[in-house]
């Protein structure tokens, strides 16, 4: 079963049960903090392009609440069908292209 959340693109974003699987998996520390993930589609501090896939877009929203400050950061991939690839924690935002809001 798949979960939906809007971006602050206007563009809606599909969870699959796989992905969600895979993240918890690749990323345990995460877990605790996984539903803020809808604040980060929602309400991102920055947007970038991956500079290993252009098809996939990077939201990044800051927590000083997470281990003492961290970045929760979510993965797009744009294509047909929008869906969440990945998402983990960071220390920083990677570097990438700026997503421009068209």
């Amino acid at each position: 079963m798949s979960v939906k959340f809007k971006t602050s693109l206007g563009k809606t974003v599909e969870l699959t049960a796989e992905r969600k699987g895979h993240i918890l998996i690749r990323h345990p520390d995460l877990k605790p903090h996984f539903k803020l993930i809808k604040k980060v589609l929602s309400d991102p501090d920055e947007l970038k392009i991956s500079s290993s896939d252009v098809q996939v877009l990077l939201f990044y929203k800051f927590f000083d609440t997470i281990l003492d400050g961290k970045y929760i950061a979510v993965g797009i991939k744009l294509n047909k069908r929008l869906f969440i690839l990945t998402a983990y924690l960071t220390n920083k935002i990677l570097t990438g292209e700026d997503y421009a809001k068209k």
